[in-house]
């Protein structure tokens, strides 16, 4: 098979390079001249591949339904990781459930992207990359660990919040509100004033760009040098619109708690920043940001992997929520 011809960075996504970019080695393999394309064929494709990824898979311990395997970058290789190892990066392929599954790993890659370069979110560093057969799959570097098997504390909302199966049924991680989260925030981090402001404008995002799944547990706190704790860099951040029929908001309260969820989508907003905590000039700063880049997006979403539908589809939900959050 014809190995796929690359035209934009499938690191940064930035126009002219048929593999990574110096700006994406740097930042996702530590300079190294790594290849985006994997020694393997996408699991699945036979048995000696299904073997391999089978022993990775009891390996990795990372919560989620979508598949997700451990590697690890040996001089300028990534390669799965064997018994005794410790992985660097998470491999999320074509997942197996949901609609236009096949576009999944793109439009992660392309969210965590205008998270970063738009609208400077610390996200986890990610990349897309391919197997042998041109499949595409989305690799993330763990930002817990360093020095190769140095690992920070981190800690998730629905384990700082003391949310199991057991305490708030099955659905643990959905049960609430966003007011909620940031309770939990203002609990467990020194430097609230300034970590309310990201954490507001992360779940912002998540709503002007779809992402309906945006639970408990996909927020979490990280250990510092210091041995406190500050928001993580954010992770799992896609159009989860395009793929399964989700509501608005994850948690099932949405927002606010029902008694403060007055007006419109921008309102709940305001009154969530304000019963956080944050003061009203930094709220309509991280508005006026958020909103007012459209040109930008559009980019990234034309340089993505996604397909010409897909694209198509990820603009439009994304036009429907500004329109919605322009509107008081």
């Amino acid at each position: 098979m014809d190995r796929l011809v690359i035209n934009h960075c499938p690191g940064t996504l930035k126009v002219g390079h048929s593999d990574y970019s110096a700006t994406a080695l740097k930042r996702v393999f530590d300079g190294k001249k790594v290849s985006a394309f994997l020694p393997y064929d996408a699991p699945a494709s036979n048995e000696l591949t299904d073997e391999l990824f089978t022993e990775n898979r009891s390996r990795i311990s990372i919560s989620g339904v979508q598949e997700k395997f451990s590697i690890l970058l040996e001089k300028n290789k990534l390669r799965l990781t064997k018994q005794g190892e410790q992985g660097q990066y998470i491999l999320k392929p074509i997942p197996n459930v949901g609609k236009n599954a096949s576009q999944m790993p793109a439009n992660e890659h392309l969210t965590m992207q205008i998270a970063r370069q738009v609208f400077q979110i610390e996200t986890a560093e990610n990349a897309i990359v391919f197997f042998k057969n041109n499949t595409p799959a989305y690799l993330t570097k763990r930002f817990d660990v360093y020095d190769l098997d140095q690992k920070w504390a981190q800690e998730d909302f629905a384990s700082l919040a003391g949310r199991t199966p057991q305490t708030h049924g099955e659905n643990f991680k959905y049960v609430g509100n966003y007011l909620d989260i940031f309770e939990v925030l203002r609990k467990y981090t020194p430097a609230y004033t300034v970590e309310s402001v990201k954490l507001f404008k992360l779940v912002l995002f998540n709503y002007l760009f779809s992402n309906g799944d945006a639970h408990f547990k996909n927020f979490s706190l990280i250990e510092t040098p210091l041995g406190d704790f500050r928001l993580c860099p954010a992770y799992d951040l896609l159009n989860s619109r395009l793929h399964i029929e989700d509501k608005d908001f994850a948690l099932e309260d949405g927002l606010l708690p029902q008694e403060l969820a007055k007006g419109r989508v921008k309102n709940h907003f305001l009154i969530l920043g304000e019963q956080a905590g944050i003061p009203l000039k930094l709220l309509e700063k991280v508005f006026t940001e958020l909103t007012s880049k459209q040109n930008k997006v559009k980019t990234f979403i034309e340089a993505s992997f996604l397909d010409e539908k897909t694209k198509r589809n990820y603009y439009q939900c994304y036009q429907t929520r500004l329109n919605k959050l322009e509107r008081l």
